[in-house]
Parts: structure tokens; sequence; C-alpha cells
């Protein structure tokens, strides 16, 4: 990508916008098989890399940092009616919007019990549904987002950032090029655990921004069809209020 320098924030000159899908090739081609975006990991222990798919799923490349243009963001909800472990099993019930939750108990989520704080039986003070968020970040010269689901500890780093970095200079996240990286945190338990971390690298011109917006609703329609599942939630970390 080439900028040129702005009084206030770099503009990015190029960033490639893929055209959008044909729908009915690609409705042909996905015939009775479930469409998904590549999915991001974060770390363990504390890592300071991403572990991104590459060629080989069995062998995933590893970025310290990821940069792109985030085309949709939504929050997403899971709860276990036992203790999570890390096991593949879906979780009990799960929102999609972060509102309404489809499963047992299921209904608002603002009014459940388990979306409160102090309602995880570990007695960490957080809540017993996991209140996530999903990223999908579009990389220069792919053709699909990167799906990057954040824990509870890392939904404070983006909601200043989305706020303080990029509302508050009067752009949306399809406007702005982000990088994300990561940072080592601690728990008060002793337990070391990755922290996603966000920067503004860049504004994009305009009409770029307009053809983003077209292409980051395509993304948004598609997103509803991915289940929240065991993928999307790390227990590492504690969680805290905004």
């Amino acid at each position: 990508m080439s900028e040129k320098k702005n009084t206030a924030v770099a503009v990015v000159e190029k960033f490639t916008v893929p055209a959008l899908p044909d729908k009915e090739n690609v409705a042909a081609e996905m015939d009775g098989l479930p469409f998904e975006f590549e999915r991001v990991k974060i770390p363990s222990g504390g890592g300071l890399a991403f572990e991104v798919p590459g060629e080989d799923d069995d062998s995933p490349d590893m970025a310290k940092e990821i940069t792109g243009v985030i085309v949709h963001h939504h929050p997403t909800n899971a709860y276990w009616a036992e203790d999570y472990t890390g096991a593949n099993n879906p979780p009990d019930c799960s929102s999609l919007d972060g509102k309404f939750g489809e499963g047992n108990p299921g209904g608002p989520c603002a009014a459940c019990q388990y979306n409160q704080w102090g309602s995880d039986p570990g007695g960490s003070g957080g809540k017993a549904c996991k209140n996530m968020h999903r990223i999908y970040i579009l990389r220069e010269g792919e053709m699909f987002p990167l799906l990057i689901t954040l824990p509870p500890t890392s939904l404070k780093n983006f909601g200043r950032y989305v706020s303080r970095r990029v509302l508050q200079r009067g752009f949306l996240t399809h406007k702005v090029v982000t990088d994300i990286a990561l940072k080592k945190a601690t728990s008060s338990g002793g337990i070391s655990y990755s922290q996603a971390t966000f920067r503004m690298a860049g504004v994009l011109p305009d009409d770029v921004a307009a053809r983003m917006k077209q292409y980051g609703d395509f993304v948004k329609k598609t997103s509803l069809e991915i289940a929240v599942d065991a993928d999307d939630y790390s227990i590492e970390g504690e969680e805290e209020p905004f």
C-alpha cells in the first residue's frame, strides 16, 4: 500500500476492494456445504503472535500483527451450562447479536441471569455468559476477510479504539486501515494471557471507503450464517466491565 501524509492521519492511496462475489456462483459451489471465513486464533499463555490459517491447516502461519480494514464487527454471547473446558462442544445458549439468545435459557440477553456480573460460578466476579466480539478484517489483496473473535478480556481495548480513535475523528471502522497486535497481560491470579490491541494505520479515500461499505454489507449478511461455537471462546484471563 502506498501512502501520503495528511496533517491528521495518513491517507492510504491504494487498497483493493474485492469485487462482490456472484451470489449464484457462490451458492452453486457451496451447495450443501457450510460457508466459513478463515479464523485467526489468539494464542494462549500470553503469546504475542496470531495463528493465521495458511496453505496447511495443521501448520498455521504466525503473525505479530494483522493489518486491514474492519469491514464488519458485531457482539456475540455464549453460555455453557457445564464448566467450559475448551472441548469442542457447542454452547447451550448463544447470540449472534449480543441481544437475543437462542437455546437454553434463550431470550433477551440484557435480562438473563447468566449475563450479569458476578454470575460466573467460578467466583471470578465475571459473567457465566461470555460476551465476545467478532471482527471481520480484510487484508490487502485478499478476497475474503479473516475472522477474529475477541474474548471478553479484549473488549475494553476494542471499545476504546472505536470510540476514541475512530469515531472521535469522524470516521467509521470500514473507512480506516487498522493494525491489530497482541500484548501480554496477567490476571490477578497470576495467569498470563494475550490481549488484543488496536491502532489506526491510515484512512481510505472516500471513493474506496464507499466501495468498502458495499463489500461490508455482503460480509454482514454472510456472517449471520456462522453459528457461535467453541472456537469463538478463550477461557484465559479475567473479564472486566467497560
